[in-house]
């Protein structure tokens, strides 16, 4: 594939192997764990740069043997065969360097504030940010990430008005990106005695943790109030003024930690307003890169509404992508891999296209 950068493939080899070398002479070990760090990344690029050039000279190998005209008809059967299969290898690793050659996101090893908020719908959209949050809670689960509720205001009748969480683990944010944006759903409430079909919505917000050294926030553009501690029908709720309210002055963003420490309060806040000033620069710096976003999946527009749950049908239709899957009880359990692979991939599409372009 003509495409392929191949000094940028020699140079990826070319520091693996460097970094081979170097870690196996012993360093020491705040250089060996950098080292380690940057090797991991390599691994799989420069295997799959070594594979594509074994594949390469097989090719080559077996081109000139058709090409000899003393080669009898039963090495000539043979070649062909095997350089039909070497050629589909030559394919599939040239797509898969192009995969891992594409710009990634700095975030994607990050770990994730999950924010989820009930929309339209009144009670039955509480509930349904409730289910949202279990299905992300058994997806995350499922690929054994930690999962670690900050603060939740339950429904009325069950549910949740708003809960945050955090996900910590390999490649969360990668994976949990896409998440962002309305969730509609379609079903039957338990309240409605004519078995009408009501629509209500869920917001969902998933930002990358960030570290104080991506972005700094000021004592003097924070304001920070401590509150009285309240909670739904009396329970878990402390007497004391421990709840924390901080307010960032120069954009306005409120965040409020209402659990019995003070002191956790405080560092919780302080979190969660970290990753949305973090999640609202990168959204900037993306707008100013391309003006239409062509390389995000939708707009990320929270105000967008991505997925519809219709649970009398047992259909999930995800509308970025025209996805329909109609096994609604599964995804609901966690098992979210298809949707998010497929959204994963189409990213990855519209990347490749927008490298071709340019």
């Amino acid at each position: 594939m003509s495409s392929l950068p191949r000094d940028r493939m020699d140079q990826v080899v070319k520091r693996f192997e460097m970094l081979e070398a170097q870690m196996a002479a012993g360093p020491e070990p705040e250089a060996y764990v950098k080292m380690a760090s940057e090797y991991s990344e390599l691994q799989d690029l420069a295997g799959k740069v070594r594979a594509l050039r074994e594949a390469e000279r097989e090719q080559a190998d077996l081109t000139a043997m058709l090409a000899d005209k003393s080669t009898d008809a039963e090495m000539r059967e043979l070649a062909e065969a095997e350089l039909a299969d070497v050629e589909d290898r030559i394919e599939a690793l040239e797509h898969d360097i192009q995969i891992l050659l594409l710009p990634r996101d700095a975030a994607d090893e990050k770990n994730a504030i999950l924010e989820i908020r009930a929309g339209t719908g009144g009670d039955e959209a509480a509930l349904f940010a409730g289910d949202l949050f279990r299905m992300y809670e058994r997806y995350a689960a499922g690929r054994g990430w930690r999962f670690e509720v900050i603060s939740a205001s339950e429904g009325d009748v069950g549910g949740y008005k708003e809960i945050i969480a955090t996900v910590s683990g390999k490649g969360v944010f990668a994976h949990l990106k896409f998440e962002s944006g309305v969730h509609r759903v379609q079903r039957v409430p338990e309240t409605e005695a004519q078995g009408r079909i009501h629509t209500s919505a869920a917001t969902v917000a998933v930002l990358p943790e960030a570290e104080e050294v991506d972005i700094d926030i000021r004592a003097e553009d924070i304001r920070i109030d401590t509150m009285r501690a309240s909670g739904a029908g009396g329970q878990h709720v402390n007497t004391t003024d421990s709840a924390v309210r901080i307010t960032h002055l120069p954009t306005g963003i409120m965040v409020v930690s209402a659990e019995k420490s003070q002191h956790q309060n405080r560092a919780r806040a302080m979190q969660i307003l970290r990753a949305r000033l973090f999640d609202m620069e990168r959204t900037r710096a993306a707008e100013e890169r391309s003006e239409s976003r062509k390389s995000q999946v939708g707009s990320g527009d929270r105000s967008e509404r991505i997925r519809t749950y219709n649970f009398p049908q047992g259909r999930v239709t995800d509308h970025r992508i025209n996805l329909t899957l109609y096994k609604l009880d599964r995804v609901m359990m966690g098992e979210m891999d298809e949707i998010i692979d497929a959204l994963i991939s189409d990213h990855q599409s519209k990347l490749l296209a927008d490298m071709t372009e340019s």
